[in-house]
């Protein structure tokens, strides 16, 4: 199974040269404000995609998700749109989660701890290709300041699901790929760190 990985496109989706695959997986923030408009916009693309599957969860931009749950969710024909929840695709199972570690006031972000633990619990044992808006702590999670931002407590759970696959995004500056074990950790973050959003990554593609 051949799947491509975006995240962190902040609208930028329209000039994204986007792979062949047989899953297009888009690990959130989609949008820079999270708007109606934005995300209609964005649902309509995605779904445009020729991929045999495509899957969604949101980021912490992608505020309608989150304010409108039951509006964005009618905008998400012709993909999967994941929360908290999986799905199955040819045996592997998929499964999403969007939140990340509370920094100001965005979407789905909690604090350390306990109620993001919470959340990490919910990832079944057998689950092949995890996809988190967040990285964990230590794997591809530098800052625009060089510091490590992950979630220890999704680290953690990683480490006890050992998926095949973690797709995430977040840290723009950390887009790429790392083996550790049996795991292939991708950060598919596609926009720079700027404040206007401009694409400094492709996306990137995994067999599995």
């Amino acid at each position: 199974m051949r799947i491509v990985c975006i995240s962190d496109t902040h609208d930028l989706h329209p000039v994204l040269k986007v792979p062949d695959g047989d899953v297009l997986v888009h690990a959130g923030d989609a949008t820079a404000h999270g708007t109606e408009a934005q995300v209609r916009e964005f649902c309509e693309w995605f779904s445009s995609q020729p991929h045999p599957h495509k899957i969604f969860i949101a980021g912490n931009h992608d505020w309608l998700f989150e304010t409108e749950p039951e509006k964005a969710r009618r905008m998400t024909k012709g993909f999967t749109y994941l929360e908290d929840s999986a799905v199955e695709i040819d045996g592997l199972s998929f499964y999403g989660s969007p939140w990340t570690i509370r920094y100001y006031e965005w979407a789905f972000m909690l604090e350390r701890g306990v109620e993001l633990a919470v959340k990490w619990k919910s990832i079944p044992d057998r689950t092949d290709v995890l996809i988190t808006h967040s990285p964990p702590q230590g794997i591809l999670d530098r800052n625009g300041r060089g510091e490590s931002a992950g979630c220890g407590d999704l680290l953690k759970r990683v480490r006890q699901v050992m998926p095949k696959v973690h797709i995430f995004g977040h840290m723009h500056p950390s887009n790429g790929t790392e083996i550790i074990g049996d795991t292939v950790f991708i950060n598919a973050a596609i926009a720079g760190d700027g404040r206007e959003y401009t694409q400094a990554s492709d996306p990137i593609v995994v067999d599995i």
